[in-house]
């Protein structure tokens, strides 16, 4: 294959807004080689992130969630048209589009569902792929997470395949950390192939910490920039015990979370823990970030080898405060992606854009040692340009 020009897009737990990548892709003898041309974000306004974060929750309806679905489409179509021209392209120069859309409910246990007697997991995301397609006449790959859950699977993590390509080394064991909404790693032994990746979610990332800055801010804030509040608090040793005894960190790979499980019943709970103990609304935002080095660190300690480099990616690789905890947790060097090339931001949309590669080709794109699915899968549905 010559190559294929395609745009990845992708909107995390941290109801950000909307990241997209312009990637020349092409095959070769170990996977993919990926030359990023161009990437942007476009922030979601206030209502609809308010819009988003309601039926990630329970006070959504279903007329609500069926409108989001089409105008969320509208608005990924416009990043990737966005992100086209940011590349100095023009649409026709674009074979596709790998879109993830934006997460509003994931079950990775298994649950009891209305048909039949059998368990299983369910996971949704939203932004209608026919609607970017139409409005983009460009063939859009969606709905990634289903192909794997089908297959027994968690339907996440879903970037160690993009991982691995972009960053496996011939020598190095690294560990390629995420922070977004919720944090997630994928470790790369030396010359790992995909039977060798192992990658989870850790736990929260940014969510706890956005969720806490937005209370005691009352929304004048969103995120805690450059980790400052954090910095001028004292994290609390007793919370922190508590919080880190739940069993989420404790169970084994393979292992997926979202907003479910660290949402706003948690961060609730995680503010009442805080007043329970006096701790000034400082103390609070750097008992949360606290929270998010100590869980990556823990599970590193209980279910990784020492890694020879750390690399982080994702909205946490900005909070300096953040990457200061994860330094004196960790035993090995951490890095930001941007020093290998790849912007801290784009990593996620560059990885759609590489499993949509994949989908077109019929190449199977999850990591079952991920994922926890029985077999490889092809994932990913196409919705083609009418």
């Amino acid at each position: 294959m010559s190559g294929r020009r395609i745009v990845g897009l992708m909107s995390g737990t941290s109801l950000d807004g909307v990241d997209a990548a312009c990637c020349r892709i092409r095959s070769n003898t170990n996977g993919y080689d990926v030359t990023v041309e161009s990437s942007l974000t476009r922030p979601y306004d206030s209502e609809l992130r308010e819009r988003i974060a309601r039926v990630c929750g329970d006070d959504g309806t279903v007329a609500e969630l069926c409108d989001l679905n089409v105008a969320l489409g509208a608005v990924f179509a416009d990043a990737a048209i966005a992100a086209v021209a940011a590349a100095d392209r023009s649409l026709a120069d674009v074979d596709a589009i790998g879109s993830h859309g934006q997460t509003v409910r994931h079950h990775p246990e298994p649950r009891a569902l209305p048909v039949g007697d059998e368990r299983l997991r369910s996971t949704l995301q939203i932004g209608d792929p026919s609607i970017i397609a139409e409005q983009t006449g460009l063939t859009t790959v969606a709905d990634f997470r289903t192909a794997d859950i089908a297959a027994g699977g968690h339907g996440a993590p879903l970037v160690p395949f993009a991982d691995l390509a972009l960053l496996a080394h011939e020598t190095k064991f690294r560990i390629a950390q995420n922070i977004g909404g919720i944090a997630n790693c994928t470790a790369l032994p030396p010359c790992a192939n995909r039977a060798d990746v192992i990658a989870f979610d850790t736990g929260p990332g940014n969510v706890i910490i956005d969720g806490v800055v937005e209370h005691i801010t009352n929304d004048e804030l969103t995120y805690d920039r450059n980790g400052r509040l954090a910095r001028s608090g004292t994290a609390s040793d007793a919370v922190l015990d508590e919080l880190l005894d739940d069993p989420y960190f404790r169970a084994d790979p393979p292992k997926s979370t979202g907003r479910e499980r660290f949402g706003s019943s948690y961060i609730e709970d995680f503010l009442d823990a805080c007043r329970a103990r006096s701790l000034s609304d400082e103390d609070a935002v750097a008992t949360a970030t606290a929270l998010t080095a100590r869980s990556i660190a823990d599970a590193y300690q209980r279910f990784l080898p020492v890694p020879d480099e750390i690399i982080l990616s994702g909205g946490g690789a900005y909070n300096d405060r953040l990457i200061e905890l994860l330094k004196s947790n960790l035993d090995a060097p951490v890095y930001t992606i941007d020093e290998y090339g790849i912007g801290i931001d784009e990593k996620e949309a560059v990885a759609f854009a590489l499993l949509a590669a994949a989908a077109l080709d019929g190449v199977p794109n999850n990591v079952p040692s991920a994922t926890g699915a029985a077999h490889p899968v092809v994932m990913g549905t196409r919705a083609p340009p009418t």
